[in-house]
C-alpha cells in the first residue's frame, strides 16, 4: 500500500504535508504534489495534514480518482519535478481552488 496525492491538490499545493514525511517522498509541480509510491513507506503521517483531504491510501482512493495512482507514479519520476521537503506558501487564490472539483485540465507538468 502506498499514499496517492489526488485532484483536490490541483492549484492549491498546501504543503504541510511534506515537512512530516519521514522519507521526503513528495516531489513539486508547477501547481500540483506527488508522492513518489516507491519511496513510500505507508506512515500516513501525511494524511491528517492536508487540510483538503487529497492524500489518500492506494486501497481506499474512491473510483474517480484511481487515475491518480497512476499520475502520482509518473510525475514523481518527472525530470522537472523536485522533490520537496519543506513548507512553501500555497499557491495564489487557494481558498477559491480548494472549492472546485474536476481540475484535472488544470494540471501542469512542465513549468512554464
Amino acid at each position: 500500500m502506498t499514499y496517492v496525492v489526488t485532484e483536490a491538490c490541483i492549484q492549491c499545493k498546501y504543503t504541510d504535508c511534506v515537512t512530516v514525511c519521514p522519507m521526503d517522498c513528495f516531489m513539486e509541480g508547477p501547481n500540483f504534489l506527488v508522492i513518489n509510491p516507491d519511496e513510500c513507506i505507508d506512515c500516513s503521517i501525511c494524511v491528517p495534514e492536508c487540510p483538503l483531504g487529497a492524500i489518500v491510501s492506494d486501497h481506499e482512493i474512491p473510483d474517480d480518482q484511481r487515475h491518480f495512482i497512476d499520475i502520482n507514479r509518473q510525475l514523481s519520476q518527472h525530470a522537472s519535478w523536485k522533490r520537496i521537503s519543506r513548507v512553501q506558501p500555497p499557491m495564489p487564490n487557494h481558498e477559491h481552488w480548494a472549492t472546485i472539483k474536476d481540475k484535472l485540465s488544470l494540471l501542469e507538468t512542465e513549468s512554464t
